[in-house]
């Protein structure tokens, strides 16, 4: 394993030598997640994918929630790895493992506890609602999971490897692809075989990644690294939750829309998860510039080298914003082609399904820049360790994204969901971009003008 040092060379260069990596791997995430949408689709129904897009945001939360701490616990890492201070960054890693044991379990039996309930109160349909509570189950069981694979690749991107999450999403996707035609179409086990497959993939890139740091001199830990340190373990949950907190108001959101959605029928759920489930290929690229960003902004702001996290951040979104145009393209010009993939030309109903899944589609890749600026901003503040206002950029989209949801579609019909999307973008933007600039300021004072 090669580790980067982010703080000398071109920026846009090392921004892209961590983005390009992680785009690969996260086209291999969502490839495996795609196929787990048509496999169940075409091999067990419209039924059964409209009740994996019933879950959608319900699963997304407790998995963003994961996520989000795994990438609050990395940003001190970023620092001190810029900084070359191997002692803290051990320490960092250590006390970080502790608390993503303690708090996988509580999230794990809280999301469990939680989805019955949840899915009455979203209005899912009876006739799907067992597929549904199937589906989580198994997902939810396999949390610890999550959580530990997204804090060793945070630790690798930290330390400048964006190769190695990239071989383990690889692996994983093979492996959950194999499962998923094994077990749903081979075995008839269902939409929870779906859901077994997924954790299992899972399970290897952990494997895969643990197997990628033992490699590592600098990552050696000794047992006094693995102590808990309430001082060190207050600034990780400082940096950790507020991040799971955004993405948890974010899907809170998502369920909000969620509920308007169901009531419209089996048909309109399954076109709006089949664009969902695209909804991860569009944003590929934006969440892969996002973590490039926050580790370049977090090893420069360890070495203390403020005006080239200025330089990267418009490197960056002048990027994103110019391969945000080349997807949209892509979109409009065989969107109706892909879309098809997950729904059952047979199936009552299905001509229905596709033209809602094309529709939502066109309109989220014409609003593809306005979701990259977003990723390049909030990530970029998050390396700088504002980890409040992206949060705050999230309590935005969830106001834009609930009242647009509930009350657009009273004026413009079906399509009043659809825009709910793109205003929850917005939002975030107009609070992440000014966030951006005075945090840079402070920066800049702080450490003076030479910095």
């Amino acid at each position: 394993m090669r580790t980067r040092n982010m703080t000398e060379g071109r920026p846009i260069r090392l921004i892209m030598g961590i983005a390009l990596p992680l785009m690969l791997g996260n086209v291999f995430q969502q490839l495996y997640t795609v196929v787990d949408a048509s496999v169940v689709g075409q091999g067990v129904g419209m039924e059964a994918l409209a009740a994996l897009g019933a879950s959608d945001w319900f699963n997304w939360m407790f998995l963003s929630i994961a996520q989000g701490l795994a990438q609050g616990f990395a940003i001190p890492m970023a620092h001190a790895f810029g900084a070359k201070d191997y002692d803290g960054l051990r320490k960092n890693v250590g006390n970080a493992a502790v608390l993503a044991v303690v708090t996988s379990a509580i999230i794990t039996v809280a999301a469990l506890l939680l989805i019955r309930p949840v899915l009455a109160l979203l209005g899912t349909p009876e006739d799907i609602r067992p597929m549904s509570t199937a589906y989580l189950t198994v997902l939810f069981a396999g949390l610890p999971v999550v959580m530990a694979y997204n804090l060793l690749a945070g630790v690798l991107r930290s330390l400048g490897d964006g190769r190695s999450p990239l071989y383990a999403m690889i692996v994983a996707s093979l492996v959950n692809i194999a499962l998923d035609v094994l077990f749903v179409v081979g075995f008839g086990w269902g939409v929870s075989s779906a859901a077994a497959a997924t954790v299992i993939a899972q399970g290897c890139s952990c494997l895969f990644c643990l197997y990628r740091l033992k490699g590592v001199e600098v990552m050696r830990l000794k047992r006094s690294d693995l102590k808990p340190d309430p001082r060190l373990c207050g600034r990780l949950l400082r940096l950790g939750v507020p991040i799971s907190a955004q993405n948890a108001i974010i899907s809170v959101g998502g369920m909000i829309v969620q509920s308007v959605v169901n009531p419209l029928g089996v048909a309109f759920i399954a076109g709006y998860t089949a664009t969902n489930k695209l909804y991860g290929v569009l944003e590929i690229a934006a969440v892969s510039y996002g973590y490039a960003m926050s580790t370049y902004a977090g090893q420069n702001l360890g070495a203390r080298k403020i005006d080239r996290i200025r330089r990267g951040v418009r490197s960056g979104a002048l990027a994103g914003v110019l391969t945000a145009a080349g997807i949209a393209a892509a979109m409009f010009l065989f969107g109706r082609q892909i879309v098809s993939l997950f729904i059952d030309s047979g199936a009552e109903n299905a001509a229905d399904a596709v033209r809602i899944a094309v529709e939502y589609l066109r309109v989220m890749s014409a609003a593809l820049p306005v979701l990259y600026i977003l990723h390049v901003y909030r990530s970029a503040l998050q390396g700088m360790g504002n980890t409040v206002m992206p949060m705050v950029s999230g309590l935005a989209e969830f106001v834009m994204r609930t009242g647009s949801a509930l009350l657009l579609p009273g004026l413009v019909g079906y399509w009043g969901v659809f825009y709910a999307e793109i205003l929850a973008w917005a939002g975030a933007d107009l609070i992440l971009v000014p966030s951006y600039l005075s945090t840079f300021a402070r920066l800049k004072k702080r450490f003076g003008e030479g910095a």
